[in-house]
């Protein structure tokens, strides 16, 4: 079965980016992935790190940091993805999709900028925030829609295994387990993406 556009588009151009970049120069990557603010001339001076750009907020959710990161995101957009664009149509999913990369970002750099993530200076790239809001749409969409986890091996309804993956990012996140690990970010991408269906449930989208 085809993809529909928008998440056949996606899959493409993440692709895409991933064999350029692995055939480009580290300055191309540095410029499109996710930088924390707040970094001081000094740093930027002696190469640490290069500034944050707005269309990074984009850009990063585009760029992965190994070919099973690229991977896993992957499936998981084709996997849930599919299901949403099919039954919200190709608008509001694209919509919704950016909305919660975005999200997903601006709480990225608002948790680094609170030292939640102490440490070397590393950018944040991945579709996971864009991922975790369509984990989010899917459960509220097809509520009681089985599910089975990969370990363990259990068969959950499509509103438990959503909230199973929140708790265990939190908890990671406030922990600071899996340190390199963006777990706000997917949490953001979570939280505007309800934030937005909120929105619309007040103010529909006129397609």
């Amino acid at each position: 079965m085809l993809s529909p556009s928008v998440v056949q588009s996606l899959l493409i151009l993440n692709a895409a980016s991933f064999i350029f970049l692995s055939l480009a120069t580290g300055k191309i990557f540095e410029s499109f992935a996710l930088w924390p603010l707040g970094l001081t001339g000094e740093e930027i001076f002696r190469d640490v790190a290069p500034r944050f750009h707005f269309w990074q907020l984009i850009t990063y959710s585009f760029l992965h940091g190994g070919i099973f990161h690229l991977l896993l995101n992957m499936y998981a957009l084709w996997m849930f993805g599919t299901r949403i664009e099919t039954a919200w149509g190709s608008k509001a999913f694209a919509i919704y999709y950016f909305v919660c990369v975005v999200g997903a970002g601006l709480v990225q750099l608002y948790v680094s900028s609170q030292g939640v993530d102490e440490g070397d200076i590393y950018p944040t790239v991945g579709a996971s925030g864009g991922v975790f809001g369509l984990l989010l749409a899917y459960a509220l969409t097809f509520p009681n829609e089985r599910l089975m986890l990969i370990f363990p091996p259990i068969v959950l309804k499509a509103k438990w295994f959503v909230f199973i993956f929140a708790a265990v990012e939190l908890y990671l996140g406030v922990t600071g387990t899996l340190a390199g690990i963006a777990h706000f970010a997917h949490l953001g991408g979570m939280l505007f993406g309800f934030l937005l269906l909120l929105y619309w449930g007040k103010h529909p989208l006129k397609l």
